[in-house]
């Protein structure tokens, strides 16, 4: 894990990358602090979502509320404050291996379902201590992406660390250092751990 790092160590590398000076703080003062708070969180959460990372999401029993929802649903369940987007997986049991369940849909921030048990896992937004190296490195060159045209007012830089970052838009948000990064990611995680992660069973 990335001991010490910390989303201002992140901005700062990210600078130091385009050649400007780091920040001690998100409110040290300058225009370079301001962006850097303005524009971090964002563009870690969209990371933290464009791929299930095996060290970015949580196993939780959800609670079930005493309301009721005015649908064809039974019961509706709590989802986590802390989720980012809908879970990677519904289960009615907290056992190993246990079957995907099918049968829900969200709305707003609740699970509706006719269970009367649900575990789910969903990604959150993982504080930086959580971070593995490799993941790390991926938020200091997409920081560098996004904060290049900010900080420099070139355009090239800007395209540069795109590439550096993901890719070349034809690689479609897969290239770059992002690939290496699910590389690493991948090693020692069995493949259910991706294809467990769709979306399309949703109700809408």
């Amino acid at each position: 894990m990335a001991a010490g790092d910390t989303g201002v160590k992140i901005c700062s590398d990210a600078l130091i990358l385009l050649g400007a000076e780091a920040i001690s703080s998100f409110n040290d003062g300058t225009d370079r602090s301001n962006t850097c708070d303005r524009l971090y969180p964002g563009v870690k959460d969209m990371a933290l979502m464009m791929y299930p990372w095996s060290f970015a999401y949580k196993k939780v029993q959800l609670a079930r509320l005493v309301t009721t929802p005015n649908t064809e649903w039974t019961y509706e369940y709590q989802l986590p404050g802390d989720r980012l987007g809908n879970p990677r997986a519904v289960y009615t049991t907290s056992q190993p291996y246990a079957r995907v369940f099918k049968e829900w849909e969200i709305q707003g921030d609740k699970l509706l379902t006719n269970e009367k048990t649900i575990y789910i896992d969903y990604p959150y937004s993982t504080p930086e201590f959580a971070m593995p190296q490799y993941f790390v490195q991926l938020l200091r060159y997409a920081m560098a992406w996004h904060l290049a045209y900010p900080i420099t007012e070139q355009q090239d830089k800007t395209v540069y660390w795109q590439g550096v970052a993901v890719g070349a838009p034809s690689e479609n948000g897969r290239g770059g250092f992002f690939r290496q990064a699910m590389l690493m990611d991948s090693q020692g995680n069995p493949p259910a751990v991706i294809e467990d992660f769709s979306l399309v069973d949703v109700r809408y």
